[in-house]
């Protein structure tokens, strides 16, 4: 089960409160302007800060 369109509609970045996109292959929520990625566990989004990891763009784009 994928997260819905619905709840990505209302979910937020707790640190600085943009909104989140789901990453490409739904292991992760990813904030469009701090760039925290939160993990998704077992289709549960873990929104907590000291779960997130920052993904730097850079680094993003060469591991495809």
């Amino acid at each position: 089960m994928a997260i819905s369109s619905d709840l990505l509609e209302i979910l937020a970045c707790p640190a600085c409160k943009a909104k989140v996109e789901l990453k490409p292959d739904g292991s992760a929520l990813k904030c469009v302007q701090c760039k925290r990625v939160y993990p998704v566990r077992d289709d549960i989004p873990v929104m907590l800060v000291d779960e997130a990891t920052i993904e730097d763009e850079a680094a993003a784009t060469t591991t495809t």
